[in-house]
């Protein structure tokens, strides 16, 4: 708490000014990037679909190259 005890004062001092909106909208996103990802076998794999959803990364057609 020492570590963030500035940020935690900026907030006293926006006296509520400030909305957390886009917390809870990145909150609701990784939410639902963690249920559609229900299965995946690895956590690598989870990582990877967070990143896409929270970062817009384009996804691949294939995820794999058939022969």
């Amino acid at each position: 708490m020492r570590n963030h005890f500035g940020l935690i004062l900026n907030w006293f001092k926006a006296h509520g000014t400030m909305s957390s909106g886009s917390v809870e909208g990145l909150n609701y996103n990784a939410k639902l990037a963690m249920k559609n990802a229900y299965g995946f076998r690895t956590f690598r794999a989870i990582e990877i679909a967070l990143f896409h959803k929270l970062g817009a990364l384009p996804e691949s057609e294939l995820t794999h190259k058939f022969v």
